[in-house]
C-alpha cells in the first residue's frame, strides 16, 4: 500500500491534519487529525510502499513497544488509512 500523494499533512492550530494538496475551498466538515505516532508513521512511509508489518517494525524501533502491540496498532493505522481513503489506488 502507499499513502496517496494528493494528501499532505499541515499544522493548524497546534494539530497535525491531513489536507488535499492544492485544493481551494476544501470541505472542512471532515478533518483527519494525526496523533504523534500516526504522524510518525505518515512521515516515515509517505512516498513509498509499505505493509502493516513495516509500520509495526517502525513502531517497535521508535517507541520500544512490544511486537504484539505494535502489530495491533499498525493494522489499526492501516485500516484507518483505508477507511479514510488516504491510500493510492
Amino acid at each position: 500500500m502507499k499513502i496517496s500523494e494528493k494528501y499532505k499533512v499541515r499544522e493548524m492550530a497546534g494539530q497535525h491534519v491531513v489536507i488535499i494538496q492544492g485544493r481551494n475551498g476544501a470541505d472542512m466538515t471532515k478533518i483527519i487529525s494525526l496523533n504523534e505516532s500516526s504522524l510518525f508513521l505518515w512521515n516515515t512511509f509517505s512516498g513509498r510502499d509499505f505493509e502493516a508489518a513495516d509500520a509495526a517494525d517502525a513502531l517497535v524501533s521508535q517507541y520500544g513497544i512490544d511486537r504484539e502491540l505494535a502489530e495491533h496498532d499498525a493494522v489499526a493505522w492501516c485500516d484507518k488509512l483505508r477507511e479514510c481513503r488516504l491510500l493510492a489506488e
